[in-house]
């Protein structure tokens, strides 16, 4: 395996230093001879952690036309990610041991990112019944995160048994908070845009009202909840209100409703249709400041692709989802980091260690350190943004918005994944995969 010399790199834009990656792992400069290292002129580059995505949807087995474990991973890649958690809501479900074990070997295969199955909380997604929880967790995944997402696990009794028995596997329960009887045949959020278009509206209250149902069960069994997606200002608030009684729950946003609002649908493109959907103004700006506070944990991207006839359709017909891996770093610099609500410091907390913590990914909790894997990315902070070019889907919301910052480089596992903005070739990855195993 190559060694490298990255030269001249802004560690978490703080300070300019050289690192340095040998057999995998970062090493300290002196050990790594200039003379038989790859050294990459880092100057003006900011290095971040590989980031880690804790809400990706690869699609892969089922729907090979909207993505690839393959295409999804790449484009992580792209976007600086080196380990993403692919969600459950495959076709079949992972639901068991071999559906997540599949996905597993996939991403292996694919050689770009660590891909971590999410295994479903429920049989089918049907929230009916649990799914092989045990045996899912007890496989060569070793799957930590559970999920019934896309679908709302509402039986009270079924989550509370979820939230028990994932909690003994050291596992979390992530849940995708809908309140299915508040939401039946929405189609965005309510007020005064979906009045004018004569769509159903979502009321907010549908996400909340479960958020403050789970982190009460939570307590009461001694679990940790993890709540995905929060879009409301009222969800702000119960998440800040369970944390403040010690309540072991952690949140996230995505970076479509830290930027985008409903305002966007007034001309009822379903490109800006999701799930949960672009909220309010106010809401946008609440979540942007929980992110400061800390009252939401991380940011993960929901990455949803969907190929374009389910987007190119009537607005009531269209799938739910943008995509948002090769986009999530521009605009978490262009909604946080640029109006000063954080520092680069905190975007590699909340887009590496927490959400590697949560997830339970070894190797993220010592960025840059002697000994540690070598995850890494470089990223030009000032550079105009690439649109998406990874995904077979074209869902991408960003298009006429201008954002700032190029991911050029991605290591993953001590070797480049992504070398100046370009993804290195299959069978170079392949190769660096012989190296490691």
């Amino acid at each position: 395996m190559s060694e490298y010399l990255i030269v001249g790199a802004s560690l978490f834009g703080v300070k300019n230093d050289t690192l340095a990656i040998s057999g995998g792992v970062f090493v300290s400069p002196e050990d790594v001879s200039p003379r038989h290292a790859v050294t990459i002129d880092a100057a003006g580059l900011v290095a971040l952690p590989g980031l880690v995505d804790l809400h990706t949807h690869l699609r892969e087995p089922g729907m090979e036309q909207a993505e690839t474990v393959l295409s999804g991973s790449q484009a992580a890649a792209l976007g600086g990610f080196t380990a993403v958690h692919a969600m459950a809501n495959t076709t079949p479900v992972a639901d068991t041991s071999a559906a997540t074990d599949h996905v597993w070997d996939l991403g292996r295969d694919a050689g770009y990112v660590d891909v971590r199955p999410v295994g479903a909380i429920s049989k089918g997604l049907a929230g009916k019944e649990l799914a092989s929880l045990e045996a899912m967790a007890g496989s060569a995944a070793q799957v930590r995160v559970f999920s019934d997402d896309g679908h709302c696990v509402d039986d009270s009794r079924l989550m509370r048994e979820a939230l028990e028995r994932v909690s003994a596997l050291g596992g979390v329960v992530a849940q995708h908070a809908q309140d299915p009887r508040l939401t039946e045949g929405s189609q965005m959020n309510s007020g005064d845009v979906a009045i004018a278009l004569g769509l159903k509206g979502w009321p907010g209250v549908a996400e909340e009202t479960i958020i403050a149902r789970d982190v009460l069960l939570a307590q009461s069994v001694g679990a940790r909840l993890h709540v995905c997606h929060l879009s409301t200002a009222g969800s702000v608030a119960v998440v800040a209100w369970a944390k403040a009684r010690g309540i072991a729950v952690t949140a996230e946003v995505t970076p479509h409703h830290l930027l985008l609002t409903e305002d966007l649908l007034c001309e009822a493109d379903p490109t800006f249709k999701v799930n949960p959907p672009l909220r309010a103004k106010e809401d946008t700006l609440a979540l942007r400041e929980a992110v400061a506070s800390g009252v939401i944990d991380i940011v993960a991207t929901d990455h949803a692709p969907h190929p374009e006839a389910a987007k190119r359709c009537a607005f009531s017909l269209a799938a739910f989802g943008m995509l948002g891996l090769e986009t999530a770093l521009p605009v978490v610099l262009e909604t946080l980091v640029k109006p000063g609500h954080l520092s680069l410091v905190d975007v590699a907390r909340v887009m590496s260690s927490t959400p590697a913590r949560i997830g339970k990914v070894a190797g993220y909790s010592k960025p840059f350190a002697v000994g540690e894997p070598a995850h890494l990315t470089l990223v030009d902070t000032s550079a105009p943004t690439p649109p998406p070019g990874a995904s077979l889907s074209s869902n991408n919301p960003y298009l006429g918005i201008t954002l700032s910052g190029q991911v050029l480089h991605t290591f993953y596992g001590g070797a480049p994944t992504v070398r100046d903005g370009v993804l290195v070739p299959m069978p170079e990855v392949h190769l660096r995969r012989k190296a490691l195993s």
